[in-house]
């Protein structure tokens, strides 16, 4: 099947002169000396230069002339343009410093469960998480960027008993729902059809993660819990947050018409996810009824596409669900939903013993009475499960940090002049890959939507009419890997930037794929391949048929962009 005629050709070289940023003292930096495959460039600022438009990775607007390993926490000119720069630091300040079990004082109100105590322990360097040794999952640890995923194997939805992120921290005399210390995570070589060895010798090898989680590492089962079902557990990275703002204003139509259009085509083995689109339209879209009017919207962020607009997507809730610090549209604490935590906790003699030490520092005034009055059993449960709970982020922090979320720029391509780049971006979009990792998308008007009902629009920056390169489709596919993402479904994951990733956290690896499990660009585009089933084999095939010079100058465009 000879589907190349319908990718993307490539883009015709233009003159694009700067107009953001003049002042940024770009020149006078020196290049970092990590030992990564990584260019070490530091991509000068071009104020009369001719580049390609594809260097412009965001835009005009949305697009910072850093390579260094700060790379992902600049500011776009947009934040700049409007004045917004004292409301992005302020936000940069949320995201990175921890939050406390103090109930006064600058970021209070960690707890009473919580995931990490800032977001930079699941965002380190601002970017993706990174891979996970073998041995304990411990989350103490800023570098672990990772979560874990306890899902029913036989319904592929997340468990009832557990929060959709489970908790492993908790604030005395509240337990954590499960002990990190009993789960561990293990790797394990994989060797493919072709023997992880191309034609002409070249080997390569693939490693993926299991995670093991006993039954005795589940504080509600200690409790007496009968769980109603067997359960799995996966490993899975968090996302990357810089861009994410330009990706939110891509126009709904436009994702609509990217739908329609893969669908027509038909050019993939496993079509579109039939619980999201089928038939030309919506099948499932996101909508909040709680604090929204339930609008529905095109869903557009997290591998499992759980979320519609950036203003209540991922990060936006992360910061409530990860800290269970409370906001003003969010005066509940993130627990299970089937209220088993809330229940089993209210039966402990531990946790009965400690209560009225730790809720007269909650309601000092004792405003709530039902937290004060009646059974101790009563009283847990009241608390846990109340829906007024006290204010600990104020309104004014939150708008900062998601000025900030949304005012996170995207590196500038980096060697746009370097011939293997050139031609490993040819070859990219030659052998298939430019389907599903579409180059460039043209953001719309960019009139801010919040399905929360907490922002107007006029509080953030905006990205109208601007051309960006995040190499994504904004659609899910299925790889079939072992040991695979949970349900199969992934959205296509945006490569800009990604070349980044060891600079700026650190880490050994490249850290690619939805559980870090590619330590190279190599390893992560023979996983495409690894199952003749994966939406991607097409394009592996011919990845195998190129020399090896071709392949090198693949991997190396891809550690560019």
């Amino acid at each position: 099947m000879n589907i190349s005629k319908h990718f993307y050709p490539i883009e015709e070289m233009k003159k694009l002169q700067f107009l953001g940023i003049t002042t940024m003292l770009v020149g006078a930096l020196t290049a970092c000396s990590d030992d990564d495959t990584t260019s070490t460039e530091i991509p000068e600022e071009p104020t009369a230069t001719e580049k390609p438009d594809w260097y412009y990775a965001g835009g005009e607007l949305g697009t910072a002339y850093l390579a260094t390993s700060n790379a992902y926490e600049q500011p776009t000119p947009a934040v700049e343009n409007a004045g917004l720069y004292q409301s992005f630091k302020n936000g940069e300040a949320i995201f990175e410093k921890p939050f406390m079990s103090n109930t006064t004082g600058v970021r209070k109100g960690l707890g009473p469960v919580y995931i990490r105590t800032s977001c930079l322990h699941c965002h380190p360097g601002y970017g993706h998480g990174k891979r996970l040794p073998s041995g304990t999952f411990q989350t103490n640890n800023p570098d672990n960027g990772c979560l874990l995923v306890v899902y029913n194997p036989e319904t592929d939805a997340y468990v009832s008993w557990l929060a959709g992120m489970p908790q492993g921290h908790a604030i005395a005399p509240f337990k954590a729902p499960i002990d990190e210390s009993q789960i561990t995570v293990t790797w394990h070589d994989a060797t493919d059809e072709w023997g992880n060895k191309f034609d002409d010798g070249e080997t390569y090898s693939l490693q993926y993660p299991t995670v093991s989680m006993p039954k005795s590492a589940i504080y509600v089962v200690n409790q007496g819990y009968e769980l109603p079902s067997e359960y799995e557990v996966k490993l899975e990275s968090t996302i990357g947050i810089y861009g994410t703002g330009l990706l939110d204003a891509i126009d709904e139509s436009e994702i609509l018409a990217q739908y329609q259009q893969e669908e027509k085509d038909g050019f993939l083995p496993n079509g579109l996810n039939p619980s999201i689109f089928a038939n030309g339209q919506w099948v499932k879209m996101y909508s909040n009824t709680v604090q929204g009017d339930g609008s529905k919207y095109v869903l557009k962020f997290t591998y499992a596409l759980s979320r519609g607009p950036l203003q209540d997507a991922a990060g936006a809730n992360a910061i409530w669900n990860i800290t269970n610090v409370t906001r003003s549209d969010r005066r509940y604490h993130y627990l299970d939903g089937a209220g088993t935590y809330a229940e089993y906790s209210a039966k402990d003699p531990e946790v009965h013993a400690g209560f009225d030490e730790y809720i007269a520092t909650i309601d000092p005034e004792r405003a709530h009475a039902e937290w004060w009055d009646g059974d101790m059993e009563t009283r847990i449960k009241s608390y846990l499960l109340s829906k007024d709970l006290p204010v600990e982020m104020s309104d004014e922090d939150y708008t900062d940090l998601m000025v900030w979320h949304r005012g996170l720029a995207v590196p500038a391509v980096r060697d746009v002049d370097n011939e293997d780049v050139i031609r490993g971006k040819e070859l990219f979009e030659e052998i298939g890959c430019a389907y599903c990792h579409r180059p460039s998308w043209k953001t719309g008007n960019d009139n801010v939507v919040d399905p929360n009902g907490f922002f107007k629009g006029n509080e953030l920056p905006r990205y109208p009419n601007q051309t960006i390169w995040p190499y994504t489709d904004m659609v899910q596919h299925k790889l079939c890997m072992e040991s695979d993402i949970r349900t199969g479904w992934c959205r296509t994951t945006p490569l800009w930037g990604r070349g980044l990733h060891q600079r700026c956290t650190g880490s050994a690896t490249s850290d690619r794929l939805h559980d870090n499990r590619a330590r190279t660009a190599m390893e992560a585009i023979m996983w495409h391949g690894y199952s003749p089933n994966s939406d991607a084999r097409y394009s592996i095939e011919k990845f195998r048929a190129l020399p090896k010079a071709d392949r090198d100058a693949i991997c190396t465009f891809v550690d560019a962009i």
